[in-house]
């Protein structure tokens, strides 16, 4: 489990077939074993190799290259990186299972204040379980959700998670992954299936 708290940034090294190569310092990297877990840009990978004290190879299955926008990533790349939440650690976001539920594209980026706002377009297979306030991890960020609507939903940065994540480069046309709340997930199910229950009667 992760907290959606990004340690720090990685770079694309190299791209394989089914792999990825990930630079980043060699503190984080000297962390990871094969076998290990580790968010890259949200979505959960297995650690398979240490080819250098400053990067580590993952591999990455058919089915996450499609439901996520780890295939678009080339050398060079930016990437969030996040390791899972040990059993005494501090929990600082919100659960995030690195379990990626879908992409959503960035339509506007704008200021307020001290704080960016950033709009996306996302399919209501996502909205339907995002409410004002509630949480959402985009990219493995654990962001607060400030508008949501039919046709996609807005969220607001500060400064800080600008400046230590890949929001530092994003523009309008990005496509971004997206992790909806779990807790929102088990409650859209239990009250969809409350409500066929009480139907059936």
């Amino acid at each position: 489990m992760f907290t959606g708290i990004i340690e720090q940034q990685g770079m694309i090294q190299k791209k394989t077939a089914g792999r990825l190569h990930v630079q980043a310092e060699s503190t984080f990297v000297k962390k990871l074993s094969p076998g290990a877990s580790v968010a890259v840009n949200g979505a959960c990978l297995t650690v398979s190799d240490i080819p250098a004290k400053d990067i580590f190879a993952a591999d990455v299955m058919p089915e996450t290259l499609r439901r996520t926008t780890l295939g678009s990533l080339k050398q060079g790349s930016p990437v969030n990186l996040e390791l899972p939440l040990k059993a005494e650690g501090r929990f600082g976001g919100h659960i995030v299972q690195g379990h990626v539920d879908g992409t959503a594209k960035v339509t506007h980026v704008g200021r307020s204040d001290n704080s960016h706002i950033v709009s996306f377009s996302a399919p209501e297979e996502l909205t339907k379980y995002m409410v004002e306030k509630g949480s959402v991890a985009i990219d493995g960020i654990s962001l607060t959700l400030i508008e949501v609507d039919d046709g996609g939903f807005s969220i607001g940065i500060i400064p800080h998670t600008k400046g230590h994540t890949t929001f530092a480069r994003v523009v309008a046309g990005d496509m971004v992954n997206v992790e909806v709340d779990i807790v929102a997930k088990y409650v859209h199910k239990f009250t969809r299936s409350s409500c066929m229950r009480r139907h059936e009667k």
